[in-house]
This record gives structure tokens, sequence and C-alpha cells, in this order.
């Protein structure tokens, strides 16, 4: 994992960074499936996001003038917008779309690219996966890759130029929690730019797991949307990523397989 960057006055700087700029906030959120802008926009400041998911293929930016923009809500100049090829199924599908982003957003860059093998489980096509990483890092796109907990293929898109690696958790939408700590473990150990998980997170405790686990940040949406009260779960979700990250950075005790006393009884009165 990167070593902490340091403050001018030697002070541990805590940010998240990716691709050359730096973040407060380590949980980033989706803006799909509220029941309107307004729980949108109250869900996102209470869980604090800098970073927010669009759905390019299912959300107006501008689009459709004759709708409600989701940019009047969470404006570029607030947020940091995260244009996502959710619903693609091809490398072809995915360009298009980081392209029509690009061209929505004057310009910008940074894109969250997944494409997906099939409707029922939403696992990533990796094959489709890379072909597009690697033509959009060839366009100059800043590329967050959403992909399997495979820590070979984790590897392979850092070494394409993808600014982070995003391995689900969990199937989307599943809020099954970390199904696999050890592959998110050995993803996290070998990597060079932030792992951010995503895609499988049901509560707070989960997201949480995932921080202590050293992963640099969590993306969630469902979790949130869905729950019964989404602006009370985007809070408690805020809470638990800066628990996780605290505690990460804390160290935790070794595991024992018997007691230790937390006072020791050595020089004790008789």
């Amino acid at each position: 994992m990167n070593a902490l960057p340091k403050t001018l006055h030697g002070n541990v700087d805590d940010s998240l960074l990716i691709a050359g700029r730096a973040y407060a906030s380590r949980l980033l959120s989706g803006t799909g499936k509220y029941k309107d802008l307004d729980e949108t926009r109250r869900a996102t400041q209470a869980a604090g996001a800098q970073i927010v998911t669009v759905a390019i293929r299912r959300t107006n930016i501008g689009q459709n003038r004759d709708e409600p923009n989701l940019l009047d809500v969470l404006p570029p100049n607030e947020f940091t917008i995260l244009p996502n090829t959710a619903g693609c199924y091809t490398a072809e599908d995915a360009l298009r779309t980081c392209r029509l982003a690009r061209e929505l957003l004057d310009g910008h860059s940074l894109v969250k690219l997944e494409v997906l093998g099939d409707q029922k489980t939403l696992f990533p096509d990796v094959v489709q996966t890379l072909k597009a990483a690697e033509q959009l890092v060839a366009e100059k796109f800043e590329v967050m890759v959403y992909t399997s907990d495979d820590p070979i293929l984790a590897k392979r898109l850092e070494e394409i130029g993808c600014v982070a690696v995003m391995p689900l958790a969990a199937p989307i939408g599943s809020g099954l929690g970390i199904q696999n700590k050890y592959n998110l473990m050995e993803i996290v150990e070998n990597a060079r730019v932030p792992i951010i998980v995503d895609a499988g997170v049901g509560t707070a405790s989960d997201a949480a797991i995932a921080m202590e686990l050293g992963c640099d940040g969590v993306l969630m949406n469902t979790a949130i949307a869905a729950a019964r009260d989404p602006v009370r779960m985007a809070h408690a979700m805020k809470l638990a990523v800066q628990a996780g990250r605290a505690a990460f950075l804390a160290g935790r005790i070794p595991r024992k397989r018997y007691a230790s006393a937390s006072s020791p009884v050595d020089g004790t009165i008789e």
C-alpha cells in the first residue's frame, strides 16, 4: 500500500489521492435508486462524499434539457462528478459512453469503467474491461476501473495505467458484504494506486471491514439508497469508513487462541 504523504509541517496527511487530486472523504457514493433528486442531495451530503458516480446511460446531466438535471443538486463546483459506464456489456459501448461524458462535462477525463458480463450476476467481463481500459488510457482518460477480486487482474489494470482499481466485495447490489477478504488484502498489499471496494456492501460494518483491511476507500449506492432511511444510513456509512480507516492506521492487536489479561500480573501485591 502507498506510504502516507507528509504535510509541510511533518504531520501525516491522510487524504485520498486520485489522479493527483486530494480528497478528505474516503466514501464515494452513487446517485441512482433514490426516490427523487432531493433525497439524492441529502444522502450525498450526509455521507460526506466528495466523489459521486453518475450512470451516463441512465441519468440526465444535460443531455435531456427538458428533464431534471442531477447537476442542479450536485454541482460540479462542489463535487467531483465521476461518470460511469453502468449498463455497458461491451468495450465499444463503454468507450462511447466515456466519450459522451467527456463532451457533456467539458473535457472531464476522470471516469469509472465497468463492463458487465451478464444481466443476472452483473459480474465484470474482464476481457472487455481490459480492452476498454487500454483504449481509454490511450485516449488520456483517467480510469477508475471496476473489476473482480482477482489480484493478478488488479495488478494488470494498474500496469495499464488505471488511476484506481475497484474490486467487488460481492455482487452488485447484493448486500452480502466482504466475501473474500484475503483476495482484497493481496490486492491492497501489491498496489501502487488506490484500491476502492466497489459493490457488495450492505451495512456500516461491511464498510468498516473493508477499510480495516487497508482499502483506500469504499464506493456504494444500493446500500444507502435502498435502506429504509437513506439519509441516516449515509451518515452511518460515513462514520464506518472513518472508523475503519482509523483502526487500520492504529494497527489491531494480534489474534490469539487464549486469553491475555489487560492488566499485567507481574509485580502485583500478594
